[in-house]
C-alpha cells in the first residue's frame, strides 16, 4: 500500500464497513480534534469506544472510557490512533493482541510510523495514515464539498467561537442554529416578492 496516497475506493470501503472503532488518545476537552472527530463519527453512527487512560471509567459523550483497548469487552473494527507519532507503534502493538484483531488501523492527521503499519499489514490489518475519518467521511460523503468548502486545504488555524462556546464551521451565520445567510435572505425576499405580485 501507498501510504502517501489512498485511493478514494479504499477510504470510502473502509468507512463504509467499519461499524465499531476504539479512538486511542481522545480527550474531553471539547476544544480538542479528538473530541471533534469522536463526536462527528458518533453522530454518523458509528460505536465509538474511547480509550484514555487519565479518564478510565469516566464517561466522554455518553461513551464509558476505556484504560486500554484490552480493556475494551467486545470487537473493535478499527483502531483509530489520536496520539503522536512516536505512540504510535505501542498502539499497533497492542491492537495486535486483541481477539478478534481489528481490521483497521488508522493514524490520524500528523500521525505516521512504517514500521508500525508494517508489522499491522503483515498481520493481515489495513492501515491508514496521517489522515482524519472526520474529514474524510464528509469529503467523500460530500458533506464538506455540497457547502463549498471542499478546497483540499486544512488549517490548523481554530474557527470563530460562536454562542456559549460551541465551536462549529463558520459560514458567517447570523444564528447558532444555521441562521439565515444574505443568500437565504435574499432568496426569501425574492420569493415574498414574487408572491405578492
Amino acid at each position: 500500500m501507498n501510504h502517501d496516497n489512498y485511493p478514494d475506493t479504499f477510504i470510502r470501503g473502509i468507512l463504509n464497513t467499519v461499524k465499531t472503532i476504539a479512538m486511542v488518545g481522545i480527550s474531553p476537552k471539547d476544544s480538542r480534534p479528538s473530541y471533534f472527530a469522536f463526536k462527528y463519527l458518533l453522530e454518523r453512527g458509528y460505536r465509538m469506544l474511547p480509550v484514555n487512560p487519565g479518564q478510565a471509567g469516566k464517561d466522554i459523550l455518553g461513551q464509558r472510557v476505556y484504560a486500554t483497548l484490552s480493556e475494551i469487552p467486545e470487537p473493535v473494527d478499527m483502531v483509530d490512533v489520536f496520539r503522536a507519532s512516536q505512540y504510535a507503534s505501542a498502539v499497533v502493538d497492542e491492537a495486535l493482541t486483541m481477539t478478534p484483531r481489528p481490521a483497521v488501523i488508522w493514524m490520524q492527521l500528523g500521525v505516521r510510523d512504517d514500521e508500525a503499519a508494517a508489522k499491522a499489514e503483515a498481520a493481515g490489518i489495513k492501515v491508514v495514515m496521517n489522515r482524519c475519518p472526520k474529514i474524510e467521511y464528509g469529503r467523500l460523503s460530500s458533506e464538506i464539498g455540497w457547502i463549498g468548502v471542499n478546497s483540499r486545504t486544512l488549517s490548523s488555524k481554530r474557527a470563530p467561537l460562536l454562542g456559549r462556546g460551541v465551536q462549529r464551521m463558520s459560514l458567517n451565520r447570523l444564528t447558532m442554529s444555521g441562521g439565515s445567510t444574505e443568500a437565504a435572505e435574499r432568496a426569501a425576499h425574492d420569493t415574498t416578492r414574487g408572491t405578492k405580485a
